[in-house]
């Protein structure tokens, strides 16, 4: 894996200096991993909370079929669907009268937890702690249809703290790589976006939102369960492609400095 920074220098990057650390959360700073004690605890609530009799696990299976036809709609229009939404339009119409939001927002967390248990990536929150440490405003942008899940998280494992900014397209509604949700993020933290770097794991949607935001820097990290991160294009280079999140610390060792690593 080849490490790539385009330009940067002395904390500069076309002009600007790198203020604010934002991260994607799936595959970047957590990522999903098989618990079949956990995944059927969670498609057992689901079931409960519905009043479904068949079996939990196949009833999953459906919802599986009709999260792949949200996702299409929502990759499509840019758009995350309330949580309400999301169950009485897309996952369990025929179970409408019964969904209200604070179900509606439940099942969602608890739909999320039926795909697996997610975790930490490899050195994840020394490194947040340390870049907070080390003067940077941090925050993160994600899409994610629960509007609990990251909050939740961030709570238990004391890293509420350290983060600023959270801009989440379910409570804002709006996903990558729509440039507004990195700008919202941008505003909640108080730095302008020039000023800003973005870390994720998608080439094209990470990038091209990162760029029409006018962030001053976008950074990838290889998804090792990827045979190859895709092709880079003029419209999707990052300024800088890592293998191990916690090379960040290579890169950014103290406010404001930003180091070129080969």
């Amino acid at each position: 894996m080849h490490n790539l920074l385009l330009t940067g220098k002395e904390g500069v990057l076309m002009g600007a200096r790198i203020e604010a650390i934002f991260f994607d959360v799936g595959n970047t700073l957590r990522i999903l991993t098989e618990n079949e004690s956990h995944q059927f605890k969670a498609k057992q609530k689901i079931a409960e909370i519905l009043a479904i009799q068949e079996d939990p696990v196949l009833f999953c299976k459906k919802l599986d079929l009709r999260y792949k036809e949200y996702r299409k709609w929502a990759f499509e229009q840019l758009t995350e669907a309330s949580e309400e939404e999301l169950w009485k339009r897309w996952l369990a119409p025929e179970r409408s009268q019964i969904l209200n939001v604070a179900n509606a927002v439940e099942l969602t967390y608890q739909y999320r937890q039926s795909m697996g248990l997610r975790v930490m990536v490899p050195a994840g929150k020394e490194v947040v702690i340390e870049l907070h440490k080390r003067g940077y405003i941090l925050g993160l942008i994600s899409n994610v249809i629960t509007s609990q899940e990251i909050p939740n998280w961030l709570e238990e494992d004391g890293l509420a703290t350290y983060f600023k900014a959270v801009a989440l397209s379910s409570v804002s509604g709006i996903r990558k790589p729509d440039p507004r949700l990195y700008l919202i993020a941008a505003e909640q933290a108080g730095v302008e976006p020039k000023n800003c770097v973005y870390i994720g794991d998608n080439l094209n949607r990470d990038v091209s939102g990162t760029r029409q935001a006018g962030f001053g820097m976008v950074i990838i990290v290889e998804d090792k369960r990827e045979q190859a991160v895709g092709a880079i294009t003029a419209q999707n280079k990052p300024d800088m492609l890592i293998a191990e999140f916690a090379q960040l610390l290579d890169i950014f060792p103290q406010f404001p400095q930003v180091n070129i690593i080969n």
